[in-house]
């Protein structure tokens, strides 16, 4: 039960970061939020590490993590992509399903064996991740010029730099680029949550730590190589932060998650994070649930009932 406890908990950071950084994305260059956020998580991720690290790390504990800090760090790249392309509801929950599906892939190849209440849960997960992301267009366009208005940072989103504001045609309308992006970032993160499990839990935080400094070594790299090593507006820079803080809680929660109870379980439970960020987008920027997000958001509950009553491993 613990490890459901927490991976909904790291479902509740991730889906946090993924709505601070979709309205951050339309308003500011993606790598320079994503500059930003890589600090920010760091930050966090160290002054969480002096309370669990009693142990030194080995070196395949901090190559798993670098590994899976990579993986968590192209798949923002792609997502906010995808989220500069198309509406939320695009990318989100491709990459949130690819996450999953993936994950659950592996566990089973390392030789995991879930009930069969918590696999029917599992499979329940996929349709109820796309159910609570998908959204009427009309809504998406509401969402995106009210976003508009919560971001607000007093910087010109025509004038700023390769990053056009929400709700510009020249901004989202690319669905197709959004679906691509969407299923590269939903690899990516698959590459953190598997490598965060195979880490193992005896090094303590370690492998957080290396999978933040791998994050922020390579978020640096490519805003060096690109020319944006230099902060966001003052309203995207409070959203970066967020995103930063909100993300990293979630995979600190993720990682004691999935070393309390199987990967296919724990990865599955963390990735219904969507839920959470069109809870925020109805709350924040008054989009309407439709009779799809309703449904999905049931298909959520049973999935986690089931889960629940199966066992987490």
């Amino acid at each position: 039960m613990l490890a459901i406890v927490l991976a909904l908990a790291s479902a509740i950071g991730y889906g946090s970061s993924d709505f601070a950084a979709g309205l951050a994305s339309r308003r500011a260059g993606i790598i320079q939020v994503t500059l930003l956020a890589s600090l920010a998580s760091t930050v966090v991720v160290a002054a969480a590490l002096p309370f669990a690290a009693s142990h030194p790390p080995s070196a395949a504990a901090l190559a798993w993590g670098a590994g899976a800090g990579l993986g968590g760090t192209a798949g923002g790249l792609a997502l906010y992509f995808g989220f500069r392309q198309a509406a939320f509801s695009v990318a989100g929950p491709l990459s949130a399903v690819g996450a999953a599906g993936f994950s659950v892939l592996a566990g089973l190849l390392f030789g995991e064996r879930p009930t069969a209440l918590a696999m029917t849960g599992i499979v329940l997960a996929l349709p109820a991740i796309v159910g609570v992301s998908a959204s009427a267009a009309s809504a998406d366009r509401n969402a995106e010029v009210v976003g508009d208005a919560v971001v607000g940072d007093g910087e010109n989103s025509r004038g700023a730099r390769d990053a056009p504001g929400p709700g510009l045609s020249g901004t989202l309308g690319r669905p197709a680029a959004g679906v691509v992006a969407g299923l590269i970032a939903g690899a990516c993160f698959a590459l953190l949550f598997i490598g965060l499990d195979r880490a193992g839990s005896g090094s303590g935080l370690w492998p957080v730590a290396a999978a933040s400094v791998a994050e922020l070594a390579s978020a640096f790299g490519v805003a060096a190589v690109t020319g944006n090593v230099r902060l966001p507006g003052a309203g995207t820079r409070r959203l970066a932060v967020i995103t930063g803080a909100t993300g990293a809680l979630g995979t600190i929660l993720y990682f004691f998650a999935t070393h309390e109870g199987f990967l296919a379980v724990t990865a599955v439970l963390t990735s219904l994070y969507p839920a959470v960020t069109i809870v925020l987008a109805r709350t924040v920027l008054g989009e309407r649930l439709t009779g799809l997000r309703l449904t999905g958001l049931a298909l959520a509950g049973a999935c986690v009932a089931l889960i629940a009553v199966g066992g987490a491993g």
